[in-house]
């Protein structure tokens, strides 16, 4: 299978990041640079940002004694707790969602590139016109959505 999946429209190329499972079932994207996004960003800094991701899911999935006793606690409280306050799991969730955030608005828009949030539909790649603006993209949100 192809390291992408490509999702065309006439607005934009739209690339899918397959799911690494070489250590196992655990959320991680295979940290391979598409083709189709040469001459647009710079190799290193496409498969650092994958990285970043990669580590966020890392620590979310990750044995801790903090998320020994947050379970703990859930199980005693008959998981009521959890109605009460996010897990470690959830917290990490949203600092993934926030980093790509970043990413695109810092780096990745001016280049034509909006990573969406893999928690959406899996960690996808939308590669638009850079002569259009960025809220153009953004407004096309919902062709990621099938």
């Amino acid at each position: 299978m192809d390291d992408t999946t490509h999702l065309t429209n006439d607005q934009s190329i739209k690339l899918f990041i397959q799911r690494d499972y070489s250590e196992g079932t655990g959320v991680k994207f295979q940290e391979r640079f598409p083709s189709e996004l040469q001459g647009r960003i710079d190799r290193d800094e496409f498969i650092g940002i994958l990285r970043g991701i990669n580590d966020i899911f890392a620590d979310a999935e990750a044995l801790s004694f903090k998320a020994f006793m947050e379970n703990c606690c859930a199980c005693l409280t008959g998981y009521l707790l959890l109605f009460c306050m996010p897990t470690h799991y959830e917290k990490c969730v949203k600092r993934a969602a926030e980093y790509i955030t970043e990413k695109n608005l810092n780096d990745l828009n001016r280049r034509g590139i909006f990573i969406i949030d893999p928690m959406e539909k899996g960690l996808r790649c939308d590669l638009y016109d850079s002569d259009n603006s960025t809220r153009k993209a953004f407004n096309k949100l919902e062709d990621f959505l099938l």
